[in-house]
């Protein structure tokens, strides 16, 4: 119902009837309408909820069965079930929505219910005792230079709320603790203990809940290089590293957020002029200015190595018989006189090298040392590489001219003159070609000077 509608009729001209009618409601909802504040709002509609069978009310109760069988069964095992044995034909949503609302209640019926659910103890940390990380992806925010893929690393003390953010494209173990690095020179110390989700850079592989967590041998090395302990979350329970969860969103809003960026360079920048923002800030948990718990937080970190440690990932990858190796999809050469076809050798990458060794049964020797390539499907060769391998050089070709009849050595010129004048036909093709013959007298007659009575 247009009630703006009834007062344009009306300001021209037109009757409650022929408003009524224009407008398809009864005279007398016109007339009450136009005589109320303009700012009047039509009344609601009657909800429909309830009025009409739902096209899942007719297999609730087999829903409702295999919920009191398993009543952690998920809402998309349902539907599957249901469709393959049941004959359901319509929408996983339409499942889903009536298994969030019966579940609750068979699970009081069969008192299956957590009291616990949904709650979580809340910690507190003393300075310089935690920092919490965790990646954020940032999408194609650089795709105009391109660079597909753009993440964000964060590290948060979590006393102060004291953050570290850096931009990268690539997740991958070296990249990741390499961040680590730029965090830890960002505070100028390392925390004690650092908690983390359960990524594969961290952990070596899943285990049950309640088992102990088998940590990547890189991630326990550089741990205790740096000498703070490993805090891996329990599965599903983000709760657990609150304070980087946050910082991830609050980076995002506050430090990318509607500006343009030529490269990861400008990024860091944007990411370090917000910092004495940040550190200005009142934190709403805490209720102090975070700088001024950033100076306790930091002061109270354990000091920095003397040497980082540098984590490299190890490959085994197989040699081309051109003396190349494919590593992240990029190529890199080896040297011909050290390898052979098909040979097997171990690529060892860090942030911004990439070494490959021989394996022991060959030696175990350090074959090359290349840059790593910074975009995919680079090749990085060294030309020396390739000494003593065919180069193409020897595929040259030419023309031979003719060979002479009348050279000494060809055995027509020691013939005939005769064969002598065949063999030069024989190699001149146009010689050959058919000649017009005329007489001289057509010449001189041509030339104006033929003379009559004289024989030539």
């Amino acid at each position: 119902m247009n009630v703006r509608r009834f007062r344009a009729l009306f300001e021209r001209g037109a009757s409650y009837a022929e408003i009524a009618a224009a407008c398809g409601v009864d005279w007398r909802t016109a007339k009450k309408y136009l005589h109320q504040p303009a700012a009047a709002v039509p009344p609601a509609a009657t909800s429909r909820k309830g009025t009409q069978l739902r096209v899942i009310d007719a297999f609730a109760g087999v829903v409702d069965a295999m919920l009191r069988r398993d009543i952690r069964l998920p809402a998309a095992v349902i539907h599957e079930r249901l469709v393959a044995e049941h004959g359901f034909a319509h929408t996983y949503q339409r499942v889903k929505l009536y298994v969030a609302e019966a579940r609750p209640r068979i699970a009081a019926e069969l008192g299956d219910i957590d009291p616990l659910e949904g709650l979580h103890r809340r910690f507190e940390v003393t300075p310089g005792s935690q920092a919490q990380v965790d990646w954020g992806d940032e999408g194609e925010i650089l795709a105009h230079v391109g660079i597909g893929k753009v993440y964000s690393f964060h590290m948060v003390l979590s006393w102060s709320r004291d953050p570290f953010i850096c931009y990268t494209t690539s997740a991958d173990l070296v990249t990741f603790f390499d961040c680590h690095r730029r965090g830890f020179a960002h505070f100028g110390g390392v925390p004690g203990t650092l908690v983390y989700d359960r990524t594969k850079t961290i952990v070596k592989r899943h285990v049950r809940p309640g088992a102990a967590v088998p940590l990547h041998p890189e991630a326990a090395a550089f741990a205790e290089h740096y000498g703070f302990v490993i805090d891996v979350l329990a599965a599903r329970r983000p709760t657990g590293k609150g304070r980087v969860e946050r910082q991830v969103d609050i980076g995002r809003e506050h430090v990318l957020a509607g500006r343009r960026f030529d490269g990861l360079a400008q990024m860091d920048a944007a990411f370090a002029g917000w910092v004495p923002i940040r550190h200005g800030q009142v934190h709403r948990t805490h209720l102090d200015l975070i700088g001024q718990r950033a100076v306790v937080d930091r002061a109270a970190l354990k000091p920095l190595p003397d040497l980082p440690y540098l984590v490299a990932e190890a490959h085994l990858r197989r040699v081309g018989k051109d003396c190349l190796i494919s590593f992240e999809a990029s190529l890199y050469s080896v040297p011909a006189k050290a390898i052979r076809a098909g040979q097997r050798v171990v690529v060892r990458a860090s942030i911004d090298t990439v070494a490959i060794t021989a394996l022991p049964v060959d030696g175990a020797g350090l074959l090359a040392v290349h840059p790593r390539a910074r975009q995919r499907g680079q090749w990085v060769v060294d030309e020396a590489h390739w000494d003593g391998l065919p180069d193409g050089r020897t595929r040259a070709t030419i023309l031979d001219p003719p060979p002479d009849p009348f050279e000494p050595g060809n055995p027509a010129a020691a013939s005939s003159p005769a064969s002598a004048l065949s063999a030069l036909l024989t190699v001149n093709p146009g010689a050959t070609a058919p000649v017009a013959t005329r007489s001289l007298r057509d010449y001189e007659r041509a030339a104006g000077t033929h003379t009559l009575g004289v024989t030539r």
